[in-house]
């Protein structure tokens, strides 16, 4: 398993940044590469994105507005992603920590940490510059 650690600072309320990245119907409005969210409970959501390619969420923890932690897989990883926003007046700062485990690449643990690393790498990078993006 690997595990990242970004933070930033987005220039926007907290309660909203709260309601964007809790709104998971509304992925599709902000997040350049997906394409739409379906709902299969109110706590699992399946995320695809523009090439159809899905990826499943379950919300395991929701503090509002300062907590979000999900369960996170699709047919190449497996993990769990925690986000923590913080207020700091007009703007807040999101602390994202994600740990994935590559599924497939179980008998080559150098291609395996890389390819986690990678994935998590762009994941991470893509999330904050697709909520900076929409709230500032």
């Amino acid at each position: 398993m690997t595990t990242s650690n970004r933070k930033a600072n987005i220039q926007c309320e907290i309660q909203k940044v709260w309601d964007t990245i809790a709104g998971a119907r509304d992925y599709a409005k902000w997040q350049s590469d997906v394409s739409k969210t379906v709902a299969e409970d109110e706590k699992r959501f399946k995320v695809s994105t523009k090439d159809g390619y899905g990826t499943v969420f379950t919300v395991t923890a929701a503090k509002a507005p300062e907590r979000l932690e999900l369960d996170v897989e699709n047919s190449h990883i497996k993990g769990h992603w925690i986000l923590v926003l913080t207020s700091k007046g007009c703007e807040t700062e999101i602390d994202f920590t994600a740990s994935v485990t590559a599924k497939k690449l179980q008998t080559r643990p150098v291609g395996k940490g890389v390819f986690e690393k990678t994935y998590l790498e762009k994941e991470q990078t893509r999330l904050i510059a697709d909520l900076k993006r929409a709230l500032e």
